[in-house]
């Protein structure tokens, strides 16, 4: 997904959800922030490198595809882009390594869909951003995987864009043009370059697909890489507005409600009053859907969004104090962040996979490994003496 529902449409949700202005400007914020917190961004305000939730173009275009490099690129895109659907899933007649990337394929309402947000709940605005730009994720990801693999995330020439008035389908004509705009009239849309080898950064996630599943208006078919030639049809309208109730209703738990969290479950009597204009957003074809998202949030909330600004919170975390870090927004964000990466890592180890490295325990073994985690460590410990 993009700026316009990561931002804008995840504020429209909390506010549906019931949460104030204020959170739920800082909810979108953290779930946008999603995107754009690399180690670029980290090392400019001097943050810590392991709460890296994102790969800039060139950072990727450097990154090693060694088996350390293929680790640390997984724990990043798997934990926040591509959350796996099935970590035990069987495949039959298929090597452990295949096995393995297999049951990192993304979908909507998988086991860590749940945990994501149950371990966002109490832990304020930024985990529970974070946690929807994941679920979020999962609806428009669906089908792809966050790890490099050609055998997983390849698309072919069997793909094809489904239209209306009149209706219709088109084949999808991929190109690589990294500064074109997709050409939406033509159905001309820009995709990473084929590569045969198996690990390349170019077989990353939906890469092969370009920026077409993150488009709400998209609905399209086409043969996976890994489907046994069984064909995928995607209909991103009625995905995303499920998506976006999926949201509301998990902010509405994450709000203060006692209830678990339950998979398949959207909260569309919160958001019917708002479902035609919602619906309208999604089906309309554009590049960018930030405006209208904005007016809708303006018209729900009754007052002015202030746009995305990645330096809002810079200066408060780098004028503090070593001690006092943690407990600015950036340092709490850092710190959900650096969670997140843990669990979905950990839960990647204990289903058998090393594609994303070791992993400990933190609440069951303390710490162990990368230095940055001591401090989610102590913060951990000090949430619960409170």
């Amino acid at each position: 997904m993009q700026k316009d529902f990561h931002y804008h449409a995840t504020y429209c949700a909390a506010r549906i959800a019931g949460w104030s202005h204020g959170d739920s400007m800082e909810i979108c914020y953290s779930a946008q922030l999603v995107d754009l917190c690399s180690r670029t961004f980290l090392a400019r305000v001097k943050g810590p490198g392991s709460a890296a939730t994102t790969q800039l173009q060139l950072e990727l275009m450097e990154a090693r595809t060694d088996l350390p490099g293929l680790q640390d690129i997984t724990r990043i895109w798997a934990s926040f882009h591509f959350l796996p659907y099935d970590l035990g899933a069987e495949v039959r007649k298929a090597s452990r390594h295949y096995r393995n990337k297999y049951r990192l394929i993304c979908k909507p309402n998988g086991a860590l869909v749940k945990e994501t947000v149950e371990l966002a709940r109490g832990r304020g605005t930024q985990a529970a951003g974070i946690a929807m730009h994941i679920l979020a994720d999962t609806w428009a990801h669906s089908g792809f995987a966050g790890t490099p693999s050609l055998v997983i995330n390849n698309t072919g020439p069997h793909f094809y864009e489904l239209l209306s008035d009149p209706e219709r389908e088109r084949p999808v004509r991929f190109r690589h043009s990294p500064g074109a705009p997709d050409d939406l009239e033509q159905g001309i849309y820009s995709n990473s370059v084929y590569q045969p080898s198996e690990n390349t950064i170019m077989n990353l996630g939906h890469g092969r697909a370009g920026h077409l599943p993150d488009y709400s208006f998209a609905r399209y078919r086409y043969l996976p890489a890994w489907g046994e030639y069984e064909e995928i049809l995607k209909d991103n309208p009625r995905e995303y507005y499920l998506a976006f109730c999926q949201m509301v209703y998990a902010m509405q738990i994450l709000r203060g409600g006692e209830e678990e969290f339950k998979l398949s479950t959207y909260a569309t009597e919160a958001a019917a009053p708002w479902e035609s204009e919602i619906r309208a957003i999604l089906n309309r074809r554009q590049l960018d859907a930030c405006a209208d998202w904005k007016a809708l949030g303006e018209k729900i909330a009754g007052c002015e969004l202030e746009d995305f600004d990645l330096q809002k919170y810079e200066e408060a975390y780098r004028s503090a104090a070593p001690e006092d870090k943690d407990h600015t927004f950036l340092g709490r964000f850092f710190l959900a962040a650096m969670a997140q990466k843990s669990m979905v890592t950990n839960r990647i180890f204990r289903s058998g996979s090393l594609l994303a490295g070791f992993s400990v325990d933190f609440g069951e073994k303390g710490f162990r490994g990368i230095g940055d985690y001591r401090k989610l460590l102590a913060f951990i410990r000090e949430e619960r003496d409170k």
